[in-house]
């Protein structure tokens, strides 16, 4: 009867244990929000829902967000948060998401490929164009005069410097 109870009680932690690591896991992945009409970016002041084709977000992990015109406007906030929202901080950040170029869906902008340099421009002039899919990024900078790709770790303040 022992061994049963034992049996059963590591069962019951492992269990928990699972639970508690799987959790984990799926930890900063909140589901992008569609903004309103009425949203604005923090940074610029346009309204970003009338650039859904150019949208950029940052999920906090208390649920709350901010939208943006482009990613260009996003890195902004991103690198001068205490600026634009000094009760935040980039480790109250959860979410990151930037809208695929091509496809027009909301990506996790962490694993984008930004294409910079290029001959398009966002709602703010020029902009970080991103991209999903690394082939798609060499494509697009290869027509459109883009003159690197960048990933999100390589975007710095001196480069969007260089966009404005």
């Amino acid at each position: 009867m022992e061994k049963i109870k034992a049996s059963v009680i590591t069962i019951n932690l492992t269990i928990a244990l699972l639970l508690c690591c799987s959790t984990a896991l799926f930890a900063g992945e909140k589901k992008p929000v569609k903004p309103s009409p009425k949203d604005k970016c923090p940074v610029c002041g346009m309204f970003v829902a009338k650039y859904s084709d150019w949208g950029a977000e940052i999920i906090f992990r208390d649920g709350s967000y901010a939208f943006f015109d482009g990613a260009k406007d996003m890195f902004k906030y991103y690198f001068n948060i205490a600026k634009y929202n000094p009760s935040k901080n980039q480790s109250d950040i959860d979410s990151i998401y930037v809208t695929d170029y091509y496809n027009l869906t909301l990506i996790n902008g962490y694993n984008v490929h930004y294409v910079v340099g290029s001959d398009v421009y966002g709602p703010m002039g020029r902009e970080l164009v991103p991209f999903a899919k690394e082939k798609d990024a060499v494509g697009f900078m290869n027509d459109h005069k883009g003159k690197k790709i960048l990933r999100f770790k390589d975007i710095t303040p001196e480069v969007l410097h260089t966009l404005e």
